[in-house]
């Protein structure tokens, strides 16, 4: 069975989001929509979509069990396979990619299907917790994936 959820604290984000702007009378940033597909007892991710409303995502999240199908579904290279994976402008994105990375990739429209985050780096976006280590986002769906960028937390190093 599938479960779509949109958090509380993304709604909650975006509704403050979208007062301030017109309180202010700011344009506001386009939002995203992203459709993330996740473990149901899998906290990590709930993280990670976390990261996603904070930095101005608007969430949906597909809770099933039946992840490994959703990966091949959706052409993820199985060396590059981590525990969610995400659509969203129709890239694909799979692990703890930060929020940064995603909205450059769509900025510039970058070749290629899609971002991953192999692995669970600790300190990226959704595995906050103990000593942040660097890590490599790569650009995948060309030969060869190339190394995208360089994070450390969620930030650019």
């Amino acid at each position: 069975m599938t479960k779509h959820t949109l958090t509380r604290r993304v709604v909650i984000g975006l509704m403050s989001t979208t007062a301030l702007g017109l309180t202010l009378g700011a344009r506001a940033e386009t939002p995203f929509a992203i459709k993330v597909w996740k473990d149901p007892n899998c906290g990590c991710c709930t993280g990670w979509v976390e990261h996603l409303g904070r930095n101005g995502f608007v969430v949906t999240v597909i809770d099933t069990a039946a992840m490994q199908e959703v990966k091949v579904h959706l052409g993820v290279p199985s060396e590059l396979a981590s525990c969610h994976t995400a659509e969203v402008g129709g890239y694909v994105i799979e692990g703890h990619v930060p929020a940064h990375a995603i909205k450059r990739l769509i900025a510039e429209k970058s070749p290629g299907r899609g971002l991953a985050v192999p692995g669970m780096p600790i300190g990226s976006p959704g595995m906050e917790g103990g000593t942040p280590e660097a890590y490599e986002v790569i650009l995948f769906g060309q030969k060869p994936s190339q190394i995208f960028d360089r994070y450390k937390g969620d930030q650019p190093v």
